[in-house]
């Protein structure tokens, strides 16, 4: 499936560049780093020699300044040296090189070649250089090359080597596909559930905690000072921009609502018919018409299903719209069916199948008045959206004047946040926390890596999203503090610490009654908790059953028990009494989605693997220096 796409990216000539620089991505673990950097016997202007090829300072200055350049285009603003350093993009430049060097050197060692004609018929089909009359216009063609700062045979030359990298990688993948044995661990992996029973020991079964003294308090603290040091805390002015905060719902009037909602109605407002679709696999058609039979002549297919085989709960596949069944004889067959109906004999994908639908959820449609303010909020969003980029740009150029945030939110009517003072975590010097920045870690990082008056470059949101500028203006760096300071936190830590290890303790004698034999409702009884039951599926959580503990349920055998902590809960003490999937099928569109994500994982792994011994083989050195003499301080 990888390579499908692949091949139909590299159909286009911008798609051609894209798959030359996805393989400079997907070696650079190991194209560049774990490659010896002794330089010997080589020219001085030589970055990099693999086989025997040599990678010269000119050719990598030209391949970085390139990418300097496609960033800037793609940011909207200058990058420089330092940054350009910071991301990394001299060790990625490379890597691309030195594993194009690696594919064109196999290419001619295999006797390889791509055609003059297949890089014409390349250029002539590509759909991004065709006029309206749908032929191949010259004038996109010239446009495209002054775009890429290439000539037209330099153009031809890399078309080719390109394609036939492709060409290599389908050689090595293109027939990969994902074992049925791998498929059905991943579904179990994914759908397996687990039953169990449990118990929770509240905080309060850890009894009555005498008191602790202040020489056992401050022994404490001392083993762990570093736990109670104060972290450096930042305030801040915090400008964001986002369509969100420009809109105004209340300017959209009644008929433009109306029209965006007639455009919308169906993909955003509208259910699609759902059914729920039972299904009993024979090994020939044959059979399959014989209970055809039977089941019209008044048995149950519940009875068909016991005698192949299939218990009653298993007989459902679940409830799908008619897109979620990846099957197309499946999917007619089980969407042309009346409820409680059963179809005749479906030759499917996988086998011969008896289908029945049990049940049927209408397709619904919800009316405009149910939804217009959502639709009058999209509206006056999409609007916003079109005063972003000229807002933006007003901004930076107050920015750029050193005017400061809270004068430039003034002039533009913009909300204005101050942010802090908070730790890197969002914490607060009185314990309580900080609202999340737009942005979220990126905007935090960006915060906690600058300096007071640093001109800090704003953080773009995800899928032009909306802007987000700061200026710190205060730093409260880290410090030690004193016992006597944090006394009441130490004691509040020491409590909690005595009262899970008791906690712990009481688990563990519970959890080896219960591999012995024991029974958890008798010892629930005996302490006065309740005992609970629960199904779980791997990605569960609840309050009472977070994460830890579900992951903890499957990692433990069934018929056997264990425990974990639950925070401010206590600690759970749980049963597995079994371990159930259901029976994998291979016709639903989630079927056909995890085997394509799984098919190209493997096919990743694969080519990886395939360049890295081909690294190894050839043998390929850096010189770092002169790598630094490349890329060093121009922009």
């Amino acid at each position: 499936m990888m390579m499908q796409g692949i091949r139909k990216a590299g159909q286009s000539l911008i798609g051609k560049l894209i798959i030359a620089v996805m393989f400079g991505f997907l070696i650079i673990s190991f194209a560049v780093w774990g490659i010896g950097d002794i330089f010997r016997g080589y020219g001085r202007n030589a970055v990099a020699v693999v086989g025997k090829t040599e990678i010269g300072l000119e050719q990598v200055r030209t391949a970085y300044q390139n990418e300097i350049q496609q960033l800037q285009r793609q940011q909207r603003r200058q990058i420089s040296p330092d940054l350009a350093r910071a991301l990394g993009l001299d060790q990625r430049v490379l890597s691309r090189l030195v594993t194009d060097a690696t594919l064109d050197q196999t290419a001619a060692k295999l006797g390889l070649a791509v055609s003059d004609e297949t890089v014409r018929t390349i250029l002539f089909t590509d759909p991004n250089l065709k006029n309206a009359a749908g032929q191949f216009d010259p004038a996109r063609f010239n446009e495209l090359l002054r775009a890429i700062g290439l000539t037209e045979q330099q153009f031809v030359r890399e078309q080719r080597a390109a394609t036939m990298r492709q060409e290599i990688a389908e050689m090595v993948v293109g027939a990969v596909t994902a074992p049925v044995a791998l498929q059905e661990l991943g579904h179990r992996l994914r759908h397996e559930q687990r039953e169990i029973a449990y118990i929770t020991l509240p905080e309060s079964a850890a009894g009555e905690i005498p008191a602790p003294s202040a020489e056992v308090l401050r022994k404490y603290f001392d083993e762990r000072k570093a736990a109670f040091r104060a972290p450096e805390y930042r305030t801040a002015n915090v400008l964001v921009l986002t369509a969100a905060s420009l809109a105004d719902p209340s300017k959209v009037s009644d008929a433009d609502a109306r029209a965006r909602y007639e455009q919308i109605k169906t993909q955003r407002f509208g259910s699609a018919e759902r059914r729920t679709v039972q299904q009993i696999g024979f090994p020939s058609m044959e059979e399959a018409k014989a209970a055809k039979a039977r089941i019209d002549a008044g048995e149950t297919f519940e009875a068909i299903g016991a005698s192949r085989n299939v218990a009653e709960a298993d007989l459902t596949l679940g409830t799908f719209t008619r897109e979620g069944l990846f099957d197309p004889a499946v999917r007619d067959a089980a969407f042309a069916l009346a409820q409680g109906a059963v179809s005749e004999p479906v030759q499917g994908g996988f086998g011969v199948v008896l289908l029945r639908v049990p049940a049927i959820e209408p397709a619904r449609l919800k009316s405009f008045e149910e939804v217009a303010d959502e639709v009058r909020r999209d509206v006056a969003t999409s609007r916003a959206s079109e005063q972003l980029t000229d807002l933006h740009d007003k901004v930076e150029d107050q920015r750029a004047s050193a005017r400061p945030l809270p004068e430039i939110a003034k002039e533009f009517n913009l909300a204005l946040r101050n942010f802090g003072p908070a730790d890197a975590s969002l914490g607060k010097a009185d314990g309580t926390q900080e609202t999340s920045l737009p942005g979220g870690d990126t905007t935090l990082q960006a915060l906690f890596r600058t300096d007071i008056g640093v001109d800090n470059e704003a953080v773009r949101l995800p899928n032009n999203g909306g802007y987000v500028w700061f200026d710190v203006t205060k730093i409260d760096p880290p410090r030690e503090r004193g016992f006597d300071e944090v006394k009441a936190e130490v004691e509040k830590q020491w409590r909690s610490d005595e009262v899970a290890s008791r906690l712990s303790a009481q688990a563990r004698d519970i959890v080896q009654k219960l591999d012995a034999g024991e029974k958890l409702d008798a010892l629930a009884f005996a302490q006065g908790l309740a005992l609970e039951d629960a199904t779980l599926g791997r990605q569960d959580q609840s309050d009472a059953l977070p994460r830890n503990v579900v992951s903890l349920v499957f990692g433990t055998p069934a018929g056997k028990a264990g425990s974990a902590a639950v925070e401010n809960t206590g600690r759970v003490v749980f049963q597995v009494k079994s371990a159930t999937v259901s029976p994998y099928a291979r016709t639903t569109e989630d079927a056909e989605n995890f085997v394509r994500l799984l098919t190209s994982s493997i096919s990743e792994d694969l080519l990886a693997q395939y360049v890295g011994k081909l690294q190894n083989d050839l043998g390929v050195q850096l010189n770092q220096a002169a790598l630094r003499n490349a890329t060093g301080g121009q922009n």
